[in-house]
C-alpha cells in the first residue's frame, strides 16, 4: 500500500529522463518540474505488484473535480505501463502535485467517463491521440482521488 511518504524512498523509473525529472521535482519540493510549457506533471508512487517495493514516476495530469487524471499511454506501446499494472494490484498510491503531497486511491475511468476525460487529456497533451493510433489496446485513464 503506497502512501505519500513513499515518494522519498521509492525506486525511480527505468527511463532515465523520467527518473531525472522525478529527482529534480523532489529535490525542489515541487517548485521545479511541476510545469513545462503549460503542461503540468505530478509524481506517483505505487507498490510493486511482484516485489512490494515502492516505485515512482512522473506523469502529465489534468483534473476532474477533486480528482487528478493521468493516462497510462506508455507512448502508445502495446502493453500497459508498469505503474498502471501496479495500481491495479494495489490502488493506494502516493502523489505529489507541486509542493502538495497526499495519499490517494486510484481507479480506472469507466467507459462513460473515458470519452470526456480523453478529450480533456488530449487537449493538454495532443500526442495522446497519436499514441492511441499506434496501439490496439484501449489506453486506460486513471483517476486519483485524494483521501480525506
Amino acid at each position: 500500500m503506497a502512501v505519500a511518504e513513499d515518494l522519498d524512498r521509492a525506486t525511480d523509473s527505468q527511463w532515465d529522463w523520467v527518473a531525472e525529472q522525478t529527482r529534480t521535482y523532489l529535490a525542489s519540493g515541487g517548485t521545479e518540474g511541476h510545469e513545462s510549457n503549460g503542461v503540468y506533471t505530478l509524481l506517483l508512487a505505487t507498490t510493486g505488484r511482484r516485489t512490494g517495493v515502492p516505485r515512482r514516476t512522473c506523469l502529465i495530469y489534468g483534473t476532474s473535480g477533486d480528482d487528478f487524471v493521468v493516462v497510462a499511454s506508455k507512448a502508445g506501446a502495446d502493453e500497459d505501463p508498469a505503474w498502471f499494472k501496479n495500481l491495479l494490484a494495489e490502488p493506494s498510491v502516493g502523489v505529489q502535485v507541486g509542493p502538495r503531497r497526499f495519499t490517494a486511491r486510484a481507479r480506472v475511468a469507466s467507459a462513460a467517463e473515458r470519452g470526456p476525460l480523453w478529450a480533456r487529456m488530449a487537449a493538454i497533451f495532443p500526442l495522446y491521440d497519436e499514441y492511441a493510433q499506434k496501439t490496439e489496446r484501449v489506453i486506460p485513464i486513471v483517476l486519483l482521488t485524494p483521501h480525506g
